[in-house]
């Protein structure tokens, strides 16, 4: 039933599982019939995207705290540069300043990107495994993120 499959999809978005359902048909009020087996593997494509979103989440948010962390970090540290009173004292001061600002960011990006990777490496696994039909998954969107 309708009910007892949105259930299903609401207890598989939690946690990426391997659906084992019993290949049977029902028949809809419509007179179409949909297997079984398949709204299971459908609902187990449904619960490694919802894994996969939260990991790509927890990144971007990661992403985004590490960068602002480097911008304050920067503007105390060109606070303090144009604080000293040499050009010599400045311009060093000011060099380090954004040297640091850019690795800081590089880092923060790198780490990024290997959670993002690790995300889809382990979303492509799970679903793979849930053996639903292809044209279920959204991976092939996969370029639309951030990079």
């Amino acid at each position: 039933s309708l009910l007892s499959l949105a259930a299903a999809a609401t207890l598989m978005s939690a946690t990426v599982l391997p659906a084992f359902a019993q290949a049977t048909t029902t028949q809809s009020t419509s007179g179409s019939s949909m297997g079984t087996s398949s709204a299971a593997k459908i609902a187990c494509v449904g619960a490694a995207v919802a894994s996969r979103e939260a990991s790509l989440g927890t990144a971007v948010g990661t992403l985004n705290s590490a960068q602002t962390t480097s911008y304050n970090t920067r503007a105390t540290a060109l606070a303090s540069a144009y604080a000293l009173t040499t050009v010599k004292d400045v311009r060093a001061a000011v060099k380090s300043a954004w040297s640091a600002f850019s690795t800081s960011n590089k880092s923060a990006h790198k780490a990024f990107m290997t959670a993002r990777q690790n995300a889809w490496t382990v979303f492509r696994t799970a679903a793979k495994n849930c053996k639903a039909p292809a044209l279920v998954s959204d991976a092939d969107q996969s370029g639309s993120e951030i990079q």
